[in-house]
C-alpha cells in the first residue's frame, strides 16, 4: 500500500493491519489498547482516534518475532 499523509479511524486502521499484515485486529481491541497501553501510538481529533499507518506499522514491526524453525527455540 502506498504511504498517505491522511490518518486511519479505529475501524480502518484495525482493517489496515489485517490486510497489510495478516495479524488480527480488530476496531475495539485498538480501543482496549488505548485505555490500557500496548497499542499503537494514535492522536485524537475531538473524541475521534486517528492512526497514522507508519505508526501502525511500526507498532507490528515492533511485536514481530524473529524467524523460528521451531515452537520450542529460543527466542
Amino acid at each position: 500500500m502506498e504511504a498517505s499523509p491522511f490518518y486511519l479511524r479505529r475501524i480502518e486502521a484495525a482493517r489496515y493491519v489485517r490486510e497489510r499484515w495478516g495479524a488480527p485486529c480488530s476496531a475495539r481491541w485498538l480501543a482496549k489498547l488505548a485505555v490500557v497501553g500496548g497499542g499503537p501510538q494514535f492522536r485524537k481529533i475531538g473524541r475521534y482516534p486517528l492512526y497514522s499507518r507508519a505508526d501502525l506499522d511500526a507498532w507490528i514491526e515492533a511485536k514481530i518475532t524473529a524467524p523460528r524453525c521451531s515452537t520450542s527455540a529460543p527466542a
